[in-house]
């Protein structure tokens, strides 16, 4: 399993602890210092069937900063991909991509129980 994550940030640290306590083999990536191309961000999007939306670290200083809240809904969806890609901040996070493609995005313990 792939682990990204921000290792500072605290619901973070409480997924790859409940990783660690489920014996989990996982490899961990920095999402800031190893950001997620435009390629991958697709490709998890796709598998998480989840909205797009989902994938923006809404609480974010970068979120805010750009305004996003506002400027999102008039943005293509190429756009948004684009600019997810710029920056691994604006990326919600954790993201845990299974070895059998599942993704999930944001730390729910029940939901990842059931994958790992």
């Amino acid at each position: 399993m792939l682990f990204i994550c921000y290792p500072n940030c605290s619901t973070c640290k409480k997924a790859r602890a409940f990783l660690d306590g489920q014996g989990a083999d996982f490899t961990v990536r920095d999402i800031k210092a190893d950001r997620p191309t435009e390629e991958e961000l697709r490709l998890w999007h796709a598998e998480s069937g989840l909205p797009l939306k989902k994938f923006f670290n809404t609480s974010g200083q970068q979120y805010k900063a750009l305004g996003l809240k506002d400027r999102l809904p008039a943005m293509s969806e190429d756009e948004q991909f684009a600019l997810l890609a710029t920056d691994g901040m604006l990326v919600k996070r954790p993201i845990l991509v299974t070895d059998t493609g599942k993704v999930l995005v944001g730390f729910r313990e029940a939901e990842w129980a059931s994958v790992v």
